[in-house]
């Protein structure tokens, strides 16, 4: 415990890592007494603190809080007072809850979710990430939502692949995909066109796509080929004053591979199986308690999801 204040307490986990400075990763808070007051009234009392370790580890995990529905959940979404972040294209497919609560990728539970930032691929982004256990999976069953630092990964990727890197920053990454007319829930990239879009119109649709940098090419047969960039691989985050591993190369799992240097060239093979390997290790997965609310710095951390074989409800919402 490195801290006690007012009513909240500062705890460990065992999946935790530790950070320069004496910080974790993620950091774990949790009310001090039993009954405490409201999650709403904690959260506001406590914000000033809450926001600078969320700063400090790049994710924060709320646990004990008495939280049981998702309009609880809204609560204290709201009460960190963050902007939302109005959902755009080629996000995750998923359904509104309540007030600003969404369901998490909605593809079937026993499919792996690699790492990624979310709508890393759009010119805007959210800044910050909430999920919400609603359900807790049983013990054991998988259903993680593993989170890990851009900043390291960016590190060991360029001890590991030097050339790919430089490229990388040289040349960003060029991106395509093969988009349905519907949606394909199989899939946790399986938006259709109009959904991604928000459109039945394809003279609607191409326009929203190019002012995002997209290119859509219709097809003879049905759907669409969507290319998106080239696109920033690396960023650099102010904040926190490095550079980070910002793209969505491991999760982009459409059959033909489409993925390649912004100049078209292919990528080195190993580079793929490098990075995943690294995130692998580098990776912090605190199985979910019903209750539990994770927030993380979109930026800052890459986040995942595991397959799970029994009932897992997780909830989200994406703020500016």
């Amino acid at each position: 415990m490195r801290f006690s204040e007012g009513l909240v307490v500062e705890i460990e986990v065992p999946q935790q890592r530790n950070l320069h400075g004496g910080a974790r990763f993620p950091a774990v808070v949790t009310p001090s007494s039993s009954p405490s007051p409201s999650p709403q009234q904690l959260i506001e009392s406590h914000k000033q603190l809450l926001d600078s370790l969320l700063a400090e580890s790049g994710a924060l995990l709320l646990r004990g809080f008495q939280l049981n529905t998702p309009s609880d959940f809204n609560d204290v979404v709201e009460a960190f007072g963050y902007d939302e972040f109005r959902l755009a294209s080629i996000s995750a497919p998923r359904s509104k809850v309540v007030g600003r609560v969404y369901t998490a990728n909605e593809s079937p539970p026993e499919q792996n979710i690699a790492f990624h930032h979310e709508m890393a691929l759009v010119p805007e982004f959210p800044s910050k990430l909430f999920f919400f256990c609603e359900v807790e999976p049983q013990p054991g069953s998988g259903g993680e939502t593993p989170i890990v630092l851009s900043n390291l990964v960016y590190e060991k990727m360029k001890k590991a692949q030097p050339e790919f890197v430089e490229r990388l920053e040289k040349h960003g990454l060029l991106y395509t995909r093969f988009l349905g007319d519907d949606d394909d829930t199989s899939s946790p990239i399986g938006r259709g066109w109009k959904s991604n879009f928000n459109t039945t119109d394809k003279t609607l649709a191409q326009q929203r796509a190019n002012e995002m940098g997209m290119k859509l090419e219709w097809l003879e047969e049905g759907g669409a080929k969507m290319i998106i960039g080239p696109v920033e691989g690396v960023r650099y985050d102010e904040r926190r004053e490095c550079k980070v591993w910002f793209h969505t190369m491991v999760g982009w799992d459409d059959p033909s591979k489409p993925v390649t240097f912004g100049d078209g060239q292919p990528l080195p093979d190993g580079a793929v199986s490098d990075c995943l390997r690294i995130m692998e290790e580098e990776c912090v997965a605190i199985p979910w308690k019903k209750g539990d609310v994770l927030i993380i710095d979109n930026l800052a951390v890459l986040h995942a999801r595991r397959p799970c074989n029994t009932p897992r409800r997780v909830l989200a919402s994406l703020a500016s």
